[in-house]
């Protein structure tokens, strides 16, 4: 995929999720990408795989790329941004999980943040069916 085609991808993808979740996280657009299969994501939140690029089906410069269009295509939505801690599955340790090999500050936050509408949040709150 060009950089072009990823780029309407992205928004496309960051479009839908608002609207079915009203948040968007760079795991979910990987996901859906078909970047990220949901066994290599289980094995990762299960301490099964060291960093989260590494089972990434993309080079690394595409995966900045999909980073930056997803804070690009967020700011430009006035959406909120929200750390998110991303710690391995199961019992034991409570152990900070890694997207990058490097562990670089800036690159994990890139992957750790969600990006938040608030309205649409609410809405979708409103929406389900209480429980009695």
């Amino acid at each position: 995929m060009n950089n072009t085609d990823l780029d309407r991808d992205v928004k496309r993808l960051i479009h839908k999720n608002l609207y079915d979740k009203g948040f968007v996280c760079v795991v979910d657009i990987l996901l859906q990408q078909n970047y990220l299969t949901k066994k290599d994501y289980d094995d990762w939140r299960s301490g099964r795989v060291d960093y989260l690029e590494k089972v990434c089906k993309i080079n690394l410069g595409k995966l900045t790329l999909i980073n930056k269009l997803i804070m690009k295509y967020s700011t430009e939505l006035d959406l909120k941004s929200s750390w998110t801690g991303y710690n391995q599955y199961g019992k034991g340790k409570n152990r900070r999980l890694r997207f990058s090999k490097s562990g670089d500050k800036t690159i994990e936050d890139s992957y750790a943040t969600h990006y938040i509408d608030k309205e649409r949040m609410i809405e979708l709150m409103k929406s389900q069916p209480t429980i009695n």
